[in-house]
């Protein structure tokens, strides 16, 4: 193959895609191998590549990638999630703009238009990923409402049923008014918004008196059905047993005691809506009080709300504060901040309701899901800070509501043969819900005498069997491939989701399976802005994933997005590092073509110089070698890729090709040259992981192979022992030649002119680099001295002196100008040093290693300013 000049990354991406996908390397199936699982936090099916997807992805497919090379059987199982809410508003919304209102069809033809909706956006956020690269195996490709899975979500809500962990009951609950469905607690976001506190009068039944109450929502006054003063309060034990007056409503309500009522907080006496707040109706159950819902499910009142029968909550609250001001019963309003609940999904407001809802119990299912993170760790996660959260939610956790009043999902398994609450049957089909209730009410009846539930089950209902359920391992318990690939390795997912879908995974492992789902759990953080402002498209701040692959390409993308990330900390996207991982494919590219340029000769024999840079980057590779593992152990995926960056772009790139590279225009010996290549296929096996495309194209490159030699399935280097010394000597070597570019730069000492350096070496430094110093400095003789040379430009390398000797043409006055300068600045930098050393509190405080540090940089300064004034002194 011929090596094009410019790496052109969008070409090259698609050919090897399609190279990969042809040979069916992501495929995978049960074998001998120790198998390395990862399923897909499926995205939502009407769903389009997001930011967040990007980084969630790319590390998951970085550690796929780094399993198979590590002769792992690898399987990273992708898909889809139906997402009740998010789709069915979607369809209401394209219906709304066809004239269509969802109340004028019936289910089934509801239904035909979702799943028509489903098959034209399904597929799109999945072809996506594949632009990234993701090495998924695609012939596993899952959704959530797939045949097999769906009858998996009923045999586990029958099964649940029938242990008596799910019942149904009226509770209070979230309700979305936009949605018109129940939300769990997880669901409902609590924000600070300003608000207002609003002074309403009450009437003393049979008088003249009236009591005064504060509220946030003088609309739901006309759900009131008690005044709840506190027994011990003195200001109104006058009106015990009295009976108050709603404003505009004049209905009479009693007035009750209780210590519940915060005697400090507003007014110290609270009005009761047992309808429309969760602790009113704590206190109207204990107190038996009527309930009383005003509102609509779209959140307009209903005739309970009178002449604002239909309007909407928010309008009423404007319109009712101008009546009740009219009429008198307002006394004052003040500004105030409270926490509102919101809506996860559709961002309103949501509104508490008592509503007939289907519940799962939670009090014994999540006791192995907290043993199994924090006592036992048979999981992990990173960070590890996510253990405290975790802990407090499971400790703190209420009944899971599990229905949603919506079409589109999975519909409960309920069939209603009459009019009681409990008059009803669970079965998987209408048939034998038919033969169930027949049984019960010792008659025959028909599918016309019953009827299903109407509610579909919550989304999470179904995602916290993913793991188990992509492998069938509902249906089939003890299936192939469920015994083979569950429980996985690595789940990748955001700190956002820990609790409706990563704590609902782990309680369903252990209750289905008794096992973990997986091993692992990394949780990336949020993709911000560089004012940290989460992107979103309504603040404009997220650009198009798939446009900036077109213009960086996937690789630059990738390597971009794990730059920005630090270890589950939140990313600061910034478009610089994804050009940044442009440029370092760009500096791959041309390194490639740099040995690829070199003419081989068996005939010459190895330099010294390249004998010793073999056997430092063997070492240098081998420590790299290890402290990626150290990293992958410990997810630092973004560490991971700076030791692979540093390696590839540092050590190899910048000094070790230039160590052992040939004079110009002269060949290089073979043995070096295949020393060489080896390393460039060990450096493209670290990276391949990052920077799939660049390198499997180069390695494709560097000799012809067969599709059984792709670079995606090699053996990935094996750990050895690592020389310290060398690494330790080379990095002394590298500020010795550091000096000697920095001399010949300061001094315009063309690096074609050769130069002498002499040496007092006081360090007994070794001399096993000298070969390389000479050739990377342009030496042509390194000679070690006892004395100062004079009338030499010097440099110090710790205690060891460095010599140039001056040619006749250098300006000496230029030099004195220079060395003086610099002599400025070197006691600019002591005396902040020795400030800082002086002063009590630092050293006393300071960690033993930050004053080390501090001797060291006062030792080094005062060795230069020596050498400087040696310098100085011979001009």
């Amino acid at each position: 193959m011929s090596l094009a000049t410019k790496y052109s990354p969008k070409e090259i991406e698609n050919k090897w895609y399609d190279y990969w996908m042809k040979n069916n390397y992501f495929h995978s199936t049960p074998n001998e191998k120790e198998p390395y699982t990862i399923v897909i936090p499926p995205p939502n099916v009407t769903g389009v590549l997001h930011m967040g997807h990007m980084l969630n992805n790319t590390i998951q497919d970085v550690l796929i990638r780094r399993a198979r090379l590590k002769g792992f059987n690898a399987c990273w199982v992708p898909g889809t999630d139906h997402a009740s809410i998010a789709t069915e508003a979607k369809v209401v919304a394209k219906l709304k703009g066809q004239g269509i209102q969802k109340s004028d069809l019936t289910r089934e033809e509801f239904l035909k238009h979702a799943w028509k909706w489903t098959d034209e956006h399904g597929g799109i956020i999945l072809e996506q990923l594949k632009k990234l690269g993701a090495s998924c195996d695609w012939e596993r490709t899952k959704f959530t409402m797939d045949p097999d899975l769906s009858e998996s979500v009923t045999n586990v809500f029958i099964d649940l049923y029938k242990k008596g962990l799910i019942y149904r009951g009226y509770r209070m609950v979230n309700w979305d008014p936009s949605a018109k469905t129940t939300l769990s607690d997880e669901e409902v976001i609590y924000e600070e918004k300003a608000g207002n506190l609003y002074y309403l009068k009450y009437k003393i039944e049979g008088g003249n008196d009236f009591l005064t109450i504060a509220t946030t929502r003088p609309e739901t006054i006309f759900g009131d059905t008690a005044i709840c003063i506190n027994p011990n309060d003195p200001r109104f034990s006058h009106l015990k047993g009295k009976n108050a007056v709603v404003p505009i409503a004049n209905r009479i309500i009693p007035i009750i005691e209780d210590e519940y009522v915060d005697i400090e907080f507003g007014t110290g006496c609270l009005k009761v809506t047992p309808a429309h707040d969760p602790n009113d109706k704590i206190l109207g159950e204990k107190h038996q009080l009527e309930v009383v819902d005003i509102f609509n499910d779209d959140a307009t009142l209903n005739s309970f709300g009178l002449h604002y029968e239909g309007k909407d909550r928010f309008i009423v609250r404007k319109e009712i504060t101008k009546e009740l001001e009219n009429s008198g019963s307002l006394s004052k309003i003040e500004s105030y901040i409270h926490k509102v609940g919101t809506s996860e999904r559709t961002k309103e407001v949501i509104e508490p309701k008592i509503s007939a809802q289907w519940f799962l119990k939670m009090e014994t299912i999540v006791k192995p899901a907290l043993k199994a993170v924090l006592e036992d760790e048979e999981i992990h996660f990173y960070p590890k800070h996510y253990n405290s959260t975790y802990r407090h939610w499971l400790e703190n956790i209420r009944d899971w509501n599990i229905s949603r009043q919506l079409w589109w999902g999975h519909r409960i398994p309920a069939y209603f043969y009459g009019d009681g609450v409990n008059d009803f049957v669970i079965a998987s089909t209408m048939e034998e819900a038919v033969k169930l209730a027949s049984e019960i009410v010792e008659k025959n009846l028909t599918a016309n005498d019953i009827t299903q539930d109407p509610d579909a089950l919550d989304t999470w209902f179904s995602s916290w069997l993913w793991p188990i359920s992509v492998f069938d391992g509902i249906r089939y318990p003890d299936n192939e491939e469920i015994n083979y690939y569950y429980p996985t390795n690595d789940l990748v997912t955001g700190p956002d989701i820990i609790f409706f879908w990563v704590a609902r995974m782990i309680f369903a492992g252990y209750e289905f399976r008794n096992e973990k789902p997986f091993t692992n759990v990394y949780f990336t953080g949020i993709v911000r802005d560089k004012q940290g402002r989460k992107m979103s498209k309504s603040l404009g701040n997220s650009p198009d994933p798939i446009e900036l692959i077109e213009k960086f390409g996937a690789d630059g993308v990738r390597v971009g997005m794990l730059l920005c990330s630090a270890a589950g900390n939140d990313l600061l996207f910034d478009e610089d590092l994804v050009a940044q991982g442009r440029n370092f494919s760009n500096k791959i590219w041309n390194s490639f073509r740099l040995i690829k340029g070199w003419e081989v000769s068996d005939a010459i024999e190895q330099p010294k110089a390249a004998k010793v840079a073999i056997e430092w980057y063997t070492a240098k590779f081998q420590q790299a070698l290890g402290e990626l593992e150290k990293s992958f152990e410990q997810y630092r995926i973004s560490e991971a890729l700076m030791i692979t960056y540093k390696l590839i772009w540092d050590d190899f790139s910048s000094w070790f090709l230039e160590m052992v590279k040939p004079e110009y225009q002269q060949p290089i010996d073979a043995k070096t040259y295949n020393s060489v290549v080896n390393f460039l296929e060990d450096n493209l096996k670290v990276l391949h992981p990052f920077m799939p495309f660049l390198s499997e194209e180069i390695w494709q490159h560097i000799t012809d192979r067969t599709p059984e030699e792709a670079l995606i399935i090699a053996e990935y280097p094996k750990s050895k022992e690592v020389n310290e010394i060398l690494i330790y000597d080379f990095k002394f070597a590298s500020e010795v030649i550091s000096g000697i570019r920095t001399i010949r730069k300061d001094r315009n000492i063309s690096f074609k002119n050769t130069i002498e350096l002499l040496v007092i070496n006081n360090e007994s430094a070794t001399n096993y680099f000298d070969a390389v110093i000479e050739k990377l400095g342009n030496i042509t003789s390194l000679t070690y001295v006892s004395e100062k040379v004079e009338g030499a430009l010097s440099y110090r390398v710790k205690s060891n002196e460095y010599f140039i000797p001056m040619e006749s043409d250098i300006n000496v006055e230029e030099e004195k100008v220079k060395l003086l300068e610099e002599l400025k600045y070197i006691e600019g930098f002591l005396q902040s040093v020795q400030k800082k050393l002086s002063n009590e509190r630092f050293v006393n405080s300071a960690p033993e290693q930050v004053i080390a540090n501090e001797r060291n940089k006062e030792t080094d300064a005062l060795a230069k300013i020596e050498t400087i004034k040696a310098s100085l002194a011979s001009l």
